[in-house]
């Protein structure tokens, strides 16, 4: 664990003046960023973005793949070419051939999931205009920032004259020996004198199978690393092959690898390409997680963390919800409260429900004995209750969501909810449906266009620091990813 120091620093009155004039000053900069339209990024390394290589599920068609790394909280994915694309299109493979109207429905399920495809390999970069053009076309058109390859020497200056035109970066990827780039001389010795968009997609486990040490061969590749497929493995038992095992547990010395990454300020995604136990690996790809998590916020903290402690000691009540699976989920037996209080912050979550299924996020309590008059609650529904104010993403029975974005019943759905000094935003399924100031609401019992609400307090005192919880309502309700940035 980090530690972490805590200073005072007393200040003259001027001094307080002045940076209470730059603190409104940030604070206006920062409303207008949390308060845009999208889900913010919750990777705990500020700078490095943790996502899965589609190969890691090469036995589940793309779409399943996309589902699992939704699943895992991840925001990003590498396809690779000649992956099944979907269950209800079998004889369609994921590559740069899709036609126009599958992108679009490539896209539109990238999206419905929050999902970003950033990388796209490893694919064919051939000694031909045409044919590589087309490979850029087609990373244009789906939004991808780098494209892993193993190109003949002879075909980069073809390659840099289009990274330079697309803006499009080309990684190249090590293979094991005896493999054309197994060594990283030869990935140096052709990006020598090229564009930085040219560099190394660096296949850390396929390096330990060639006899070299992982952290050592990054060290050697400093200043023109693009992408990983980061892993961790070790020898098989009776033989000579390796395989991949959580990371941390293997012989590539994880904890090495990423604290050479952070000494070069590495900036970029690393894939999760776990290559074992292929059809039910989830639980494994969770452990690679949590090791990255607890390794990586030591070195350059995000300020993002998960809520809730895996046994949820970290809570009151926790005997009556279960946590399993990354999936938390009621038991029966009343709210489960976080211990800590919590006051600006960023909240980041999933949720779903059964049809007619009703639950809520309450933050900010005061008295969580008396949630209802001291708390502000985030409604999750699958209907509305009889009043616009009570339907999905509303703050209850206060202020209505300015649309319906909630999604069908057993769905999941993405939250946001920021709260910032009097300021409450929410934004669900990449749409902002609350923007809310807690200051209009200043009588008990009334808000601000005349209509009644239920609450002994006026808004504007409601606590502005308190337990964060998540409503036992009497149906089935299931959150996962759930995820904070204190402010």
């Amino acid at each position: 664990m980090c530690k972490k120091t805590a200073i005072l620093m007393v200040l003259s009155a001027a001094i307080v003046f002045a940076g209470s004039c730059q603190e409104q000053k940030n604070y206006r900069k920062e409303s207008k960023i949390i308060s845009l339209q999208n889900h913010p990024a919750t990777d705990a390394y500020d700078g490095w973005r943790l996502g899965v290589q589609a190969w890691t599920f090469n036995r589940f068609t793309f779409y399943e793949a996309v589902d699992k790394t939704a699943s895992l909280g991840l925001e990003w994915i590498e396809a690779y070419p000649g992956q099944r694309l979907s269950k209800e299109r079998p004889g369609v493979r994921f590559n740069h051939n899709l036609p126009s109207h599958i992108r679009t429905e490539v896209k539109a399920k990238l999206a419905d999931a929050g999902i970003r495809l950033v990388n796209y390999g490893v694919v064919e970069l051939p000694d031909n205009e045409d044919k590589c053009r087309k490979v850029f076309d087609f990373a244009k058109d789906m939004g991808i920032e780098t494209i892993v390859s193993e190109p003949p020497e002879a075909a980069f200056d073809i390659i840099e004259k289009l990274c330079n035109k697309y803006d499009i970066n080309v990684a190249i990827h090590n293979h094991p020996k005896p493999s054309h780039y197994w060594n990283p001389d030869t990935v140096l010795k052709v990006c020598k004198g090229r564009s930085r968009r040219i560099g190394a997609c660096a296949d850390t486990g396929h390096w330990k199978r060639s006899g070299l040490n992982p952290a050592e061969m990054l060290k050697k590749l400093e200043g023109r690393i693009i992408s990983l497929h980061f892993k961790d493995v070790i020898r098989q038992e009776g033989g000579d092959d390796y395989h991949d095992v959580v990371w941390g547990t293997g012989g590539c010395d994880a904890e090495a690898m990423l604290k050479e990454l952070h000494r070069q300020n590495f900036v970029g995604v690393f894939s999760i390409e776990y290559e074992y136990n292929w059809d039910s690996s989830l639980p494994e790809v969770r452990g690679c997680m949590k090791y990255f998590n607890e390794v990586s916020v030591c070195l350059n903290p995000s300020g993002w963390g998960d809520l809730l402690a895996g046994d949820l000691s970290n809570c009151y009540n926790s005997h009556s919800w279960t946590l399993a699976d990354g999936e938390l989920a009621r038991k029966g037996g009343g709210d489960l409260w976080t211990r800590r209080k919590y006051g600006d912050f960023i909240l980041d979550l999933e949720f779903k429900v059964n049809k007619g299924g009703n639950s809520g996020v309450f933050i900010r309590t005061g008295d969580i004995q008396n949630w209802l008059h001291t708390g502000i609650e985030v409604q999750v529904h699958d209907s509305i209750d009889g009043t616009a104010r009570g339907s999905c993403g509303a703050i209850y029975d206060c202020l209505a969501p300015g649309k319906d974005v909630a999604k069908d019943p057993g769905r999941w759905n993405q939250m946001t909810i920021t709260a910032r000094a009097n300021k409450i935003y929410v934004v669900m399924n990449g749409e902002q449906i609350i923007d809310m100031d807690l200051n209009l609401w200043t009588e008990p019992h009334k808000n601000p266009d005349g209509s009644t609400n239920k609450f002994n307090t006026a808004y504007k005192d409601m606590p502005r620091t308190g337990h964060i919880g998540f409503q036992d309502h009497g149906d089935p309700v299931w959150y996962r990813n759930i995820k904070i940035k204190p402010l």
